[in-house]
């Protein structure tokens, strides 16, 4: 380390990961209850600081690894958030990260090492500082880019039914969509592929299984549904 900035006070850079996941028909996010202080006890997103050695988007990267055990999930820059007397322990500077799951890819001893939960938005406790408005930005991003870009499949399995994708879209547009209208567009996309497999675990009378072409959208990655 050089003195060219002794002059100057120092201040800390943190990472904060948003994990999204979709499971039983909702929208949820992976939360824990804060095991140091400050804000020992109250509910938070899981985070760290960032390495003298690191990009920004490498300690998230790491952060979300230790968190989930994934290293190949979805992941975007949110925004820095940097008021004053955002934590009351020394001068820090978040920049918050949000990303999307397949919950059943999550190894669940992950989750209770780490004492976290997976919690519906609609049920989100306050959080710990300005995580909550972290959570509502990154919300707010998502909302305006899943008809535009193929996020939706980030939070399902390989193979899902249509009524799984479009709860998908309910959960994270949080409204209601006309399933006719809905199935009519999604037939007019190439690379959302019906397949000759039957789901009979969520269907009582056996619902055909899609899946995401990657190969097909790479050829042509227009989304607009």
């Amino acid at each position: 380390m050089t003195s060219y900035y002794s002059q100057y006070p120092k201040v800390f850079v943190s990472v904060d990961c948003i994990v999204f996941g979709f499971d039983e028909g909702k929208l949820k996010l992976l939360i824990g209850k804060r095991l140091m202080n400050p804000g020992y006890g109250e509910w938070s997103l899981y985070g760290g600081f960032v390495g003298t050695d690191e990009s920004l988007d490498e300690a998230a990267s790491r952060v979300l690894y230790e968190l989930t055990g994934l290293r190949r999930a979805y992941m975007k820059q949110v925004g820095a958030f940097g008021a004053i007397d955002r934590d009351p322990g020394e001068r820090v500077i978040s920049v918050a990260y949000y990303s999307l799951i397949n919950v059943k890819d999550y190894d669940d001893n992950l989750r209770k090492t780490h004492h976290l939960e997976w919690i519906s938005l609609e049920d989100m406790p306050p959080l710990y500082s300005d995580h909550t408005k972290m959570v509502k930005k990154a919300l707010s991003i998502l909302r305006k880019s899943i008809n535009t870009e193929p996020l939706s499949f980030k939070l399902l399995p390989d193979l899902f039914t249509l009524t799984q994708l479009q709860q998908v879209f309910e959960a994270v547009l949080n409204q209601q969509i006309d399933k006719r209208n809905f199935r009519k567009r999604i037939k007019q996309i190439d690379f959302i592929e019906k397949t000759e497999l039957i789901d009979k675990k969520t269907s009582k009378r056996g619902a055909a299984l899609y899946r995401f072409n990657k190969k097909s959208f790479a050829e042509d990655p227009t989304f607009k549904l």
